[in-house]
């Protein structure tokens, strides 16, 4: 029995510096990723709204945070009740974890992974607001974000992620967020705007981004912190699984990044910066579920067909309807379903697990598996923000006026304006190094 003890001592997991310091790191990169978010959807609005959007991402960097500390935490990681949600009365407020308590399995302490965790439930309905632009009430919005991520984000993640949680005890593989972040946020966004309607001048205004070398900014930041979004989800540095997540995301955002402006160029006719900024966050998206079960090559796979088909994806819109202001439906929703499915076909059992996809010799069942994740967390997500901002709509109500959207959101919500012109043109210095001002036109002044 003592020598029984005495192994058990030796492969308990002890707090690993490296991997902490690592882990940290990660986090304030996941942490980035939000301001990055900012700037690409800010970029993309006309210069009226551009204030709201920066600011309906960055106040999840608030409200979340404090819900995380607060309950968050406990929801999404606690011990597991009847496989739908967790619960632990020491994660309440973050008042019952010890400073070198380590995460069940890891090297890390808790805290690391509370902290690693709650910078993806940050950006998760910040990915919302993008389809939601120049129409929403910010204090709607604000409410929005705490009844979204405690109904819906919370239980999801314990889902996919928490011990005992239905889809992770089936076996669906999601590395690092697609169907926890992207599917669930972009069905959310699509179960928003079907009911909140349209932006006044849909399918009619020219609604172009007011600044694209923001966008572009905003892209890279974004490209920037996924790798700490991807290969941190790995929670540790021990056995090259997050070296291949990091080279995969790399690799596969360069492959649909070149994919789009292809399609982009051959339907279209051009190569625009923002088909390369928005393939290549189509990339990252569809990495995040996958990059830790398929090989480089797959990388390439995945990237290049989400790049497509999120292309194809952001047209959907005109067709049929519905007003997603900043395709998040096109790229978030379609790209994490393109990603988890791909799993399916794409893993090679020789990365993040021994689970083999149909082109490795694994059969259909993996696909099956990533099929039933999707679905769900879709069609539970799509259905609960419906509801939640049905029941907004109808109390607070969730749009500002026509008169305030047609004259620009950012004035009335916010008391600024993203740029100031009072001093373009004007003042005492330009009118003395101007020209003068041709005779007959300073008689007709003077008069």
């Amino acid at each position: 029995m003592a020598s029984a003890i005495t192994t058990l001592a030796a492969d308990a997991p002890t707090l690993s510096a490296a991997n902490t310091g690592f882990m940290l790191i990660c986090s304030a990169l996941v942490m980035l990723m939000t301001p990055g978010l900012a700037f690409f959807y800010g970029g993309m609005v006309r210069v009226k709204s551009s204030l709201n959007m920066l600011m309906m991402s960055f106040i999840s960097l608030g409200i979340v945070t404090i819900l995380w500390v607060l309950y968050g935490f406990s929801l999404a990681f606690g011990t597991d009740s009847g496989s739908l949600i967790g619960w632990n009365s020491d994660y309440v407020g973050l008042s019952g974890i010890g400073i070198t308590e380590l995460w069940d399995g890891y090297t890390i302490p808790v805290y690391v992974f509370a902290v690693f965790q709650l910078m993806f439930a940050v950006i998760t309905p910040a990915l919302i607001s993008g389809a939601l632009a120049d129409r929403v009430k910010f204090s709607a919005w604000a409410l929005f974000t705490v009844l979204w991520v405690t109904v819906v984000y919370f239980p999801v993640a314990h889902w996919v992620w928490g011990a005992g949680g239905w889809l992770f005890e089936l076996g669906v593989i999601d590395f690092a967020g697609g169907t926890a972040v992207h599917i669930n946020a972009g069905a959310a966004a699509l179960g928003v705007i079907l009911v909140i309607g349209k932006r006044v001048g849909f399918k009619k205004d020219p609604m172009r981004p007011h600044s694209l070398p923001l966008v572009m900014l905003g892209a890279g930041l974004l490209w920037f912190g996924w790798f700490g979004f991807n290969a941190g989800s790995w929670l540790g540095n021990d056995d090259g699984v997050g070296a291949v997540m990091f080279v995969n995301t790399q690799v596969a955002t360069a492959a649909a990044m070149l994919a789009w402006l292809g399609y982009e160029k051959l339907r279209h006719g051009s190569f625009t910066t923002l088909g390369a900024a928005s393939g290549a966050v189509a990339g990252l998206v569809a990495i995040t579920p996958s990059g830790g079960a398929v090989s480089p090559l797959g990388a390439i796979a995945v990237g290049a067909i989400a790049g497509v088909l999120c292309a194809m994806a952001v047209g959907l819109k005109y067709k049929f309807g519905y007003d997603d202001s900043l395709d998040v439906v096109g790229v978030h929703l379609v790209g994490g379903v393109v990603g988890s499915l791909l799993v399916g076909l794409f893993a090679t059992g020789g990365v993040q697990s021994d689970v083999a996809g149909l082109f490795y010799g694994g059969g259909l069942e993996q696909l099956g598996k990533q099929a039933v994740g999707v679905f769900s967390v879709l069609a539970y997500s799509l259905v609960a923000s419906a509801l939640l901002a049905f029941l907004l709509d109808k109390t607070i109500g969730m749009r500002v006026s026509e008169d305030v959207e047609v004259a620009g959101i950012d004035q009335v919500e916010h008391a600024e304006t993203a740029y100031d012109f009072s001093g373009a043109g004007g003042g005492a210095a330009s009118r003395s190094t101007a020209a003068p001002a041709p005779a007959a036109a300073s008689k007709k002044v003077d008069a």
